[in-house]
Parts: structure tokens; sequence; C-alpha cells
């Protein structure tokens, strides 16, 4: 069971001009500001030197005889998150694909959604078959303090979601549930991948290790095929056993990597600054928080999550963190029509992007395809129509506040 939590809504309507400044917060006894920094050290969770174990598994780069591929899209996690440092993002992306059936209905490529980049053997590269004509990029995604994110009470996630039709603006998240893989497939509200398709990093880590690696492990045990066709032929390496090709269980590691990362850092300089202080008060007074939530607080240490198979720890629980994003599924235009969990009512639904660390990439939505803040935000639709419409009657100066602002997350 989740545990249970106070929600405390605050409005403030601050001229009529705008449409009120929306917050969410989750009351905590001596909540305390989660640890930040691009510094490559420990936020508690572990001791250093075992944070830098952990560290150097995650860079591991696997070779064939380590079971890379047959199809991949790299060598290592840090390939797809690095920027600055291991963890946090990257300009890498993957490619998924598939078609509308005569219903309108998403139906993945062959062998699935996701066409691997990369192959062991170039007679099984995959490419994107032209009756496949839904296709889009999906951006690597930080991974910095995703500790704190997992430790995050589901209730808290649904609580921000039912407050939101409520604000008059045409919004409304899905907390969509979805399984644990090592909770035996109990059901807990995701927030990690771009449609939300884990609770957990360790169904993350596993997930990832098949997908992008090529590496079987104990939640994933049959390999990728390439187009549909089998590649046990140029599979070397066996996937026998409890845990496939990751008998050292480098899942765990990855995960626990990830759950004693510091949260992303602001440019302290950058965000005291008239502009950057003027543009975070015009965020929140247009709309944009109500999607992107400025703080969020943890589950209390000793807290039962995914499904009881971890127990939040102290350095993890009743921490305050500023994601700028409430990891909800939302339709705000940007959908490219793929489904890969949740159902077809999904296909045109994303997470929110958390924007905490964003000044560390110069891609940004799903697919990377906004070059600037300012079309980034401009792509905005559907449930964002009215805030963007809101930012569109801005000054041009008001509009660059809120870009500075951005720039010092």
């Amino acid at each position: 069971m989740q545990h249970p939590r106070a929600v405390v809504l605050s409005f403030a309507i601050v001229s009529a001009a705008y449409l009120g400044s929306f917050t969410l917060t989750v009351e905590g006894q001596g909540a305390a500001e989660a640890p930040a920094g691009f510094d490559n050290k420990t936020n508690g969770l572990v001791s250093q030197a075992q944070f830098d174990l952990d560290r150097a598994t995650f860079e591991e780069r696997d070779e064939i005889a380590d079971g890379l591929g047959p199809v991949y899209n790299a060598q290592s996690c840090a390939e797809c998150h690095q920027s600055p440092i291991t963890g946090a993002i990257s300009q890498i992306s993957e490619l998924r694909a598939g078609h509308f059936d005569g219903a309108g209905n998403f139906v993945d490529g062959p062998g699935g959604s996701l066409f691997n980049e990369r192959a062991i053997n170039a007679a099984f590269q995959e490419r994107v078959p032209g009756a496949e004509n839904v296709r889009t990029l999906r951006m690597s995604t930080n991974t910095l303090g995703d500790g704190f994110v997992e430790a995050i009470d589901s209730n808290t996630l649904v609580a921000l979601a039912n407050a939101q039709p409520g604000r008059g603006l045409g919004i409304a998240g899905q907390a969509l549930q979805v399984p644990v893989a090592e909770a035996g497939g109990a059901l807990r509200v995701g927030r990690f991948g771009w449609k939300n398709q884990h609770a957990s990093l360790l169904s993350f880590s596993g997930d990832a290790y098949l997908n992008e690696v090529g590496i079987t492990n104990r939640f994933n045990l049959i390999e990728n095929t390439s187009l549909g066709r089998s590649v046990a032929g140029i599979d070397t390496v066996s996937d026998a056993g409890p845990s496939g090709e990751d008998a050292d269980n480098d899942i765990d590691v990855f995960a626990r990597f990830m759950r004693a990362t510091k949260v992303p850092p602001i440019d302290a300089a950058v965000a005291a600054t008239g502009d950057a202080v003027s543009g975070k008060t015009l965020f929140s007074q247009i709309g944009c928080n109500v999607c992107h939530t400025t703080s969020i607080t943890t589950a209390p240490a000793g807290t039962s999550i995914n499904g009881g198979a971890l127990i939040v720890a102290a350095a993890l629980g009743n921490k305050v963190i500023h994601p700028y994003s409430d990891f909800l599924l939302h339709d705000v235009g940007t959908g490219d029509g793929i489904v890969q969990n949740g159902g077809q009512g999904t296909k045109n639904k994303l997470r929110t992007s958390p924007l905490w660390g964003s000044r560390t990439h110069d891609r940004h939505m799903h697919d990377g395809a906004s070059l600037t803040f300012t079309d980034a935000i401009l792509r905005h639709a559907g449930e964002a129509t009215a805030v963007i419409n809101n930012f569109r009657n801005l000054s041009a100066t008001a509009r660059n506040q809120i870009v500075v602002f951005l720039q010092s997350l």
C-alpha cells in the first residue's frame, strides 16, 4: 500500500491578466531540501566509495562477448545519460515507429515499436519499412535525482491529477498504473519514460538493458527480434539461466546508482538575476506550473513502495524536490501516435517533461525537434492551449524573462 499523505492545495489569483499560481505541496514533518549538484557525489543513500563503483558499472561498455545486441542502441547506460555528468541527459535519441489500422488504432512495427539503430551483424540492421508511417524520435531522459522521483507517494501524483480539472484550464493529467516487475506485476503509478512505462527504477533498468543495450536479464529473458526475425543465429552469448546475459545482475547496480544521485542543481547566478526572478513568477502566473509542478515532497522514510519491493530510505524520504513536473500523462498537442502502454487512449499523451536540468541540453520536447525554449513553449497545444495563449499575450520582455528563468534550471 502507498503511504497516505495529507494534501494542501493553494490557489492565488495575482492579477486579472493572469490565471493565478497553482501549487501542490505535500505535508511533511521537517521536510528537507534534496541535495543538488553536478559533482558525481552520493546523495547519502550509499557511501561515496560504493557510489563510485556503481557509477563505473553504469559507465561500463558492453561488448559482443558480454551479450551486446544482437540489435541495440548503445553499449552502456552512460552513452545515453551523460551531460554534464554520468546519469544526466544527452543528445541521443531512440527510434519508434508503427502504423494506424483502419479504426485509427496504433499498431507496432514488425517486432515492436522500438527500432534498434545498431546491430552486431549488418544483415540484421533494422530499418523502418515504408508501411510503418507513424514515426518518432524519443530523446534520452535525465536520471539524476530519480531516486527521489521513485520515492514520491503514488497518492501525491493522483492528487495532482485530481486537482487539475478544477483549474478551468482544460488540463487533466492521467496517473497511469503500470506493473512493477520485481513485485510480480503489482501496479503503481508510473513516472519514468516518455509514456510513464515504469514506476520503479529496477523495472526501468531491466527494460533499458534489454531494449537499449540488448542484454537479457531476469525481467526480460527473450532477445528482441530484428524486424520480427529471430536473431538466434547471430546471438553468440547464451541467454540461459535465471538472469539471462546479466549474470552479475547489473540492473540492481544501475538502479542503486540512480537512486543515489543528487538532483540537478539550478544555475544560482542566472537564477538570481532580475529577469529570472520575474520569469519564475510569470511562469506560475500564466499557468505553466499546473503541469510543471514546482515542488513535491517525497514519502516519509520507511514507507513501503514498488508493490512492497522497496522501503524508502532515510536519504530519500521526506525530501523536497523541484522537478517542474507532475509526472503525469498529458495531451499537449505534441503526441506522436505511438502506444507503448496504457492503451490506445494514450497514443497522443506524453509525460510532462521535468524541467530541472533543462539548461544542460539543446534539444527540447520528446523528439528533440525544438531547439529553443521559445519554440518548445509555442509548440504546446491541446490541454496547454489556454496557458500558451497566456504566454502569447505577454510582452516580448515578459516572454524573454520566462526563457531566462528556464535557462537557470
